[in-house]
């Protein structure tokens, strides 16, 4: 029985992550600071059937304490790190630049160095389709330039494939690093885009649509699809790759927003605004190289998403 570190375990996908492995009989010891980026009472619900499984843990804390990582290595025995803890979203970082730099950088090298001063080698990284910028070439590839980023959010998790890479070259570690686009399901943090709506929705409040007129798209991609490619990458960890995990679906914002309406039941009040510094036109996903080497295979396109999303959201 492998045991697992998740950083960021009580997040969104760490969450959901989490529960993957301990179906899949794997030890998993968590750790999350609990940011007050949101409610912390969403983080403890995440959690919370967990806590009666003898195969998981949690350190609460933070990665920049080197000493507490110490401790955790020390005394759990890790045998895989799976790196998703980040400060999260493209906007906040226009704001708070320096503290995205502590945590996305300082924080993975603390992960690392971690990792060589107690011999582990195996990481998967979670990285982010942010880093390819305002790219003109569609679909976005692994093999394409990331070296325009436009936030420093973006910025901060293309470091953080370099860090990756330094790392295997030096010190020969098996790192896969993956591009995730714009994951949505249950669990999805209240700020991101397809929550906040739908939050607004059965709220009767307006949402706001910054881009004019709802023609900017994104690649949405369900968290089983995302929690599907991680774990089939555990048995196939070998030296260093990065890959797209994606829908390879493009979807207009304002269709997001009728799918909403759809299976919420409900129609929006929208209005629109200009578009936001740091906010990318469109993303879409060549997921070829997933498919090939991780056996990746997306299946929940975005209405069967949005439906089974939706549906979770009311029976909350």
């Amino acid at each position: 029985m492998k045991k697992v570190l998740v950083t960021g375990g009580a997040g969104f996908i760490g969450s959901n992550l989490t529960e993957r492995l301990l179906n899949n009989n794997y030890k998993v010891v968590c750790i999350d600071n609990f940011d007050p980026f949101y409610d912390r009472t969403i983080k403890e619900k995440n959690i919370e059937k967990f806590k009666n499984s003898n195969n998981w843990k949690i350190y609460e804390g933070d990665i920049l304490n080197k000493e507490l990582l110490q401790k955790i290595f020390r005394e759990e025995k890790i045998e895989l790190v799976i790196h998703l803890a980040a400060k999260a979203g493209v906007r906040p970082s226009l704001i708070n630049p320096i503290g995205y730099y502590e945590t996305n950088v300082f924080g993975t090298i603390n992960i690392l160095e971690a990792m060589r001063n107690f011999g582990l080698k195996d990481m998967l990284f979670a990285s982010s389709s942010s880093v390819y910028g305002n790219n003109k070439k569609l679909p976005f590839s692994e093999t394409d330039s990331v070296d325009n980023p436009i936030s420093p959010y973006a910025a901060s998790k293309k470091a953080g494939e370099l860090l990756c890479y330094t790392y295997h070259s030096l010190y020969n570690f098996n790192i896969f690093c993956y591009r995730f686009f714009t994951v949505y399901g249950p669990k999805q943090r209240p700020e991101m885009a397809i929550a906040k709506f739908a939050n607004s929705i059965l709220k009767g409040e307006t949402i706001t649509l910054y881009d004019g007129n709802g023609s900017t798209s994104r690649d949405y991609t369900y968290i089983e699809d995302i929690v599907n490619g991680l774990m089939n990458s555990i048995t196939r960890l070998k030296g260093y790759e990065i890959f797209n995990l994606g829908e390879s679906q493009v979807v207009k914002l304002s269709d997001l927003v009728n799918l909403l309406e759809k299976y919420l039941g409900k129609k929006a009040k929208v209005e629109f605004g200009s578009r936001q510094a740091g906010d990318v036109e469109r993303t879409f996903a060549d997921v070829e190289k997933s498919k090939r080497m991780l056996d990746y295979n997306p299946k929940i396109k975005i209405e069967e998403g949005i439906e089974l999303y939706c549906k979770w959201l009311l029976s909350e």
